[in-house]
């Protein structure tokens, strides 16, 4: 009988924690080489920087908070992962910040620094708390300034009266786009949680668990189909997109690796209602509707996996199940992956280990180059070829390494959190 690869606790079998940490370490490697002189750029299939790109928010902030945990963890390199993770901070705090209006720009220009795209997506500013509070617990100088500056700039996107985030502000914050997404507020959760634990502000981490609350309440409505866009007012729209339903960020119908994002942190949010108000019998009801609500998200994305091919989950799927963009994304079983970790170290459940275990071994077979672990293919066809229908090039490494920590570590505190504390144990 074959060892199990997760173990009780947060162990992992010997051999696949060395090889986690192999991958891993090729990932930050890969990573460090989109490092440009305002930031970091946007990386092709071979690993250069791909000249037509120029510095986007979203991959700079997801860049500096994997070196930032790579400088907490005190990973073996070359590298000076503390000095990359200053340089993402230089980034962030200077060529990225609008200092006339507040916030941060969307895309700055590659070889000079200035603005592209100077509109304010609550998006790419959650990324930006998640970066900051990530600087933060490594201790890099400036994270502090940093971190209030985006959680005060975050802030001006959350629209109390519906107790969620807007989407897409004008560089000014005079006018918000007519929409309102799902996607924003999921990282908006994964940011809030992380400042929350690095500043000790319950606040923030009690405005995340309600975005989890209504994120489930919608899934649930739903048929656990988790709809991705509304209206201003909150009311799905379920046709946004039909027309364009490969788009990276808006695609039509339900996004799967969602599904299992969303599950992780409905998990992990539980965890930290019983990590910090154990006493509280109403956190402990919440916890126990988030952990409920996680495996009824995650059980319901499983019905798609190998749907239309050989094995992988579609990239999105119609409101009957039936795949629409068909195209295997890296991501998404990234996120599988790591769902199915916490799933099983939540509720013990031994088919959450198998289901880890089968898509690992089908991300090796079939997402990881081989001899080059930190290079994994951002789309597949159904059938296991190459595609670039949604993603172009290979630029981001934040699902894939974050993949490599989650099965080692305990679903609360927050990913930095958790690796600065078990740096200090050592």
């Amino acid at each position: 009988m074959t060892t199990p690869l997760l173990l009780e606790e947060t162990k992992t079998d010997p051999a696949h924690a060395a090889w986690l940490e192999e991958v891993g370490t090729d990932l930050l490697e890969w990573g460090a080489a989109s490092r440009t002189e305002h930031g970091f750029g946007w990386l092709d299939s071979s690993g250069t920087l791909d000249p037509d790109h120029d510095l986007e928010l979203w991959i700079n902030c997801r860049m500096t908070h994997c070196f930032a945990l790579a400088s907490i963890r005190g990973t073996e390199s070359s590298r000076d992962y503390a000095e990359l993770a200053a340089h993402g901070l230089s980034a962030l705090s200077g060529a990225f910040h609008d200092d006339e209006h507040g916030g941060f720009y969307s895309i700055i220009a590659r070889e000079t620094g200035e603005p592209v795209d100077d509109s304010k997506q609550a998006y790419a500013h959650a990324f930006v708390v998640l970066a900051a509070s990530s600087l933060v617990e490594a201790k890099i100088p400036g994270a502090g300034e940093l971190l209030e500056t985006a959680l005060e700039a975050h802030a001006r996107f959350f629209e109390s009266e519906h107790g969620m985030f807007a989407d897409t502000y004008s560089r000014d914050f005079s006018n918000c786009e007519d929409y309102r997404g799902i996607n924003a507020n999921m990282h908006s959760v994964e940011g809030l949680l992380a400042a929350s634990a690095a500043t000790g502000r319950l606040e923030l981490f009690e405005r995340a668990a309600v975005i989890v609350e209504r994120a489930l309440a919608f899934a649930k409505g739903n048929g656990w189909f988790l709809p991705e866009h509304f209206t201003t007012a909150w009311e799905p729209r379920p046709d946004y997109n039909r027309e364009e339903p490969a788009h990276p960020f808006r695609p039509y119908g339900a996004t799967i690796g969602h599904s299992f994002e969303w599950a992780r942190l409905a998990l992990h949010t539980a965890a930290g209602f019983e990590g910090q108000f154990s006493d509280a019998t109403r956190a402990q009801e919440r916890a126990s509707a988030l952990r409920d609500g996680a495996l009824a998200l995650a059980e319901k994305a499983c019905e798609t996996w190998g749907i239309d091919g050989d094995g992988g989950f579609p990239y999105t799927v119609d409101w009957d199940g039936s795949p629409v963009v068909h195209e295997r994304m890296h991501w998404v079983v990234a996120e599988a992956i790591g769902a199915a970790a916490v799933l099983f170290r939540t509720n013990g459940d031994a088919v959450w280990e198998e289901r880890y275990e089968s898509w690992w071994q089908w991300a090796k077979t079939t997402t990881i180059v081989p001899g080059r672990l930190g290079s994994w293919v951002h789309e597949l066809t159904a059938t296991g070829e190459i595609s670039e229908t949604t993603w172009k090039g290979q630029p981001d490494i934040y699902h894939a390494y974050q993949v490599t920590l989650i099965p080692r570590l305990p679903a609360w505190p927050p990913l930095a959190h958790a690796v600065a504390t078990e740096a200090r144990s050592r």
